[in-house]
């Protein structure tokens, strides 16, 4: 009785999911029942009606086009895409007009140096040609002025730099093309204008100009502090930590925790800010009665990472140089340096504008690992080194500071890799001098086209200077530098090298169409200019020359006491091509 009743109550649960208007969710409960015959109709013509839509959405796809793609839109409004894509179009296709406004250049800073305004971007901004726009300044009380930029330069990973002339003074700057505001410029005499994170101690290395240090000479940090934030101008929004050192235009100070804090998170991709946001920087500030803070420019930038595990690092021998518009004589330096077991260049450019990228372009970069920086700071050479002895500090076991025209010469039998074995294995040495003899113009009055070191082959007698290789991890923390050699840390020595062991050929006398670009200007920054009246006797200057650049009658023959043909014949021996008889610079 109780089974038939269990039976009939399931039969009457199954009419009821057959009937119309009751779901299809009741057939499902009454398993092992087939569904009523209209029931199985509706749902055969339901799935013949979906074939056919989409045979004919298909077959349609396939008149219209070779392949079905689905179409994505965008929440950005049409006129932005059309903006961005003509811009980008109009760059690369070079017609964007002087008053052309380009909403990806933002001007970040301007600083006024002694002969011209340099102009820096926003990370990210895109700059047509020179010749597409144009520098424009704002008087207050008379009409915006208009002046063609002197030179623009772009690096991959970094800002773009403007070159524009010299405005009136204390006068805002702004582009034609930039969506910015005109921007007051900094004064270069008194200016924050680099820094790096050095993670070895925590410490972040400031490059000052304006507190006048004494050249060679330790300042006294305790009157000194940096300070880190945003807006110097809000106490309770700044971050301040002593300064453990002071020297020259380079100061040593504490990076705080909340600094590194932000940086690791910056560097991480994890920081929060946009594009928008106002930097982060660190200035210096003199600390009693009176105290003022440096303005500032200087993002504070994290060194390579510190590897204490490492035991070899990946180069034995680097270089580092500064220069400005060498870029005629760079291929023969470099291929010779090479040559002679250079593994690492440094090339911190001083605002070049004679195509030295071009240069650069056409080595080989399997062969030559050179790195460019811009280094627009004018007279600060001395900085610069200091700045590139810490960048190489994690990658190269010695780092050799020569300019564009000193090539290393090795008279005897041993090599670059000899010498730099024999001392390498005496931790106490970490610095080799090198004297310098001095090439004039070797009776040429013009430019030798198969390079300078077959070019010029008589110089003056003794040796005029030294130049460095040092091991960077010797190096003083205060990073004192005088151009030719550095401060080293307390038990650290240097040795001078013998010239029968190896030596620097100085072609520093050259044809006058070379030698009076001297006269432009000099980079290092406790050493007068030429023009200027002042140390006219100086061992930097040309004897006898005096202070305008005015060719002496008697130039092709000065400063020729010893012919020298050394390197000229190691030079022919190596490098000439014996079906042409040619170089390879």
């Amino acid at each position: 009785m109780a089974l038939a009743a269990k039976e009939r109550k399931m039969s009457r649960l199954g009419s009821k999911g057959s009937g119309g208007g009751g779901g299809g969710g009741g057939s499902f409960g009454a398993r092992g029942h087939r569904a009523p015959a209209g029931t199985q109709r509706r749902l055969f013509a339901a799935f013949f009606a979906f074939l056919c839509a989409g045979a004919v959405v298909f077959g349609a796809a396939h008149v219209i086009g070779a392949s079905f793609r689905p179409v994505l839109k965008t929440a950005w409004p049409s006129a932005t895409l059309n903006a961005v894509s003509s811009e980008r179009g109009a760059q690369q296709a070079g017609i964007v007009s002087a008053d052309t406004v380009l909403p990806s250049v933002h001007i970040r800073h301007a600083v006024a140096l002694p002969d011209h305004v340099l102009v820096i971007l926003k990370d990210g901004s895109l700059l047509p040609a020179s010749g597409q726009f144009e520098c424009l300044y704002s008087p207050a009380n008379s009409s915006q002025l208009r002046r063609p930029p002197l030179s623009v330069a772009t690096l991959p990973n970094g800002p773009s730099l403007v070159h524009c002339p010299a405005g009136p003074d204390r006068v805002a700057v702004s582009l034609s093309l930039a969506q910015s505001a005109p921007v007051a410029p900094f004064q270069w005499d008194r200016l924050v204008y680099t820094a790096l994170v050095d993670s070895r101690d925590n410490s972040t290395v400031v490059f000052a100009k304006g507190m006048n240090l004494r050249p060679g000479r330790l300042g006294v940090p305790s009157r000194y502090e940096c300070v880190f934030g945003r807006d110097f101008s809000k106490p309770k929004l700044v971050v301040t930590s002593p300064v453990v050192s002071a020297a020259q235009e380079v100061f040593r100070c504490v990076t705080p925790v909340r600094i590194r804090r932000y940086l690791r998170m910056t560097t991480d991709g994890k920081n929060s800010g946009n594009s928008d946001d106002k930097p982060m920087l660190v200035s210096i500030r003199t600390k009693g009665r009176g105290s003022s803070t440096l303005p500032s420019i200087a993002q504070p930038e994290p060194l390579p990472r510190y590897n204490r595990h490492r035991r070899k690092k990946a180069h034995s021998m680097c270089v580092c140089t500064m220069l400005r518009n060498q870029a005629r004589f760079l291929r023969e330096w470099l291929i010779y340096h090479s040559h002679i077991g250079v593994q690492r260049w440094f090339i911190y450019d001083n605002n070049s504008d004679d195509g030295i990228e071009q240069v650069l372009n056409t080595m080989d970069p399997s062969r030559y690992n050179v790195t460019r920086y811009f280094w627009p700071w004018m007279k600060s050479q001395e900085a610069g080194f200091a700045h590139c002895a810490l960048r190489a500090r994690e990658s190269c076991e010695w780092v050799g500071f020569i300019d564009i025209d000193e090539f290393l010469h090795f008279p005897g039998n041993q090599t670059l890799q000899d010498v730099l074995r024999n001392y390498s294995v005496k931790p106490r040495i970490g610095e080799l001098r090198t004297a310098c003899h001095s090439f004039g113009p070797s009776g040429r009055s013009k430019i030798p086209k198969k390079g300078v070191t077959t070019g010029y082959t008589c110089r003056l007698a003794a040796p005029e200077r030294h130049k460095s290789i040092i091991r960077p991890d010797a190096l003083n923390p205060s990073l004192i530098n005088v151009v030719h050699h550095f401060h080293l840390k307390e038990g650290m020595k240097y040795v001078n090298i013998g010239q029968g062991m190896m030596l620097i050929n100085h072609y520093k006398y050259q044809v006058w169409e070379v030698f009076k670009d001297k006269f432009s200007g000099r980079v290092a920054t406790y050493v007068a200019d030429w023009q200027d009246e002042e140390n006219v006797g100086s061992r930097d200057r040309a004897p006898g020359l005096g202070t305008k650049p005015v060719e002496p009658e008697d130039w092709p023959s000065r400063f020729c006491e010893v012919y020298d043909n050394g390197l000229k014949d190691f030079v022919q021996k190596v490098f000439t091509d014996p079906r042409t008889g040619n170089f390879p610079w």
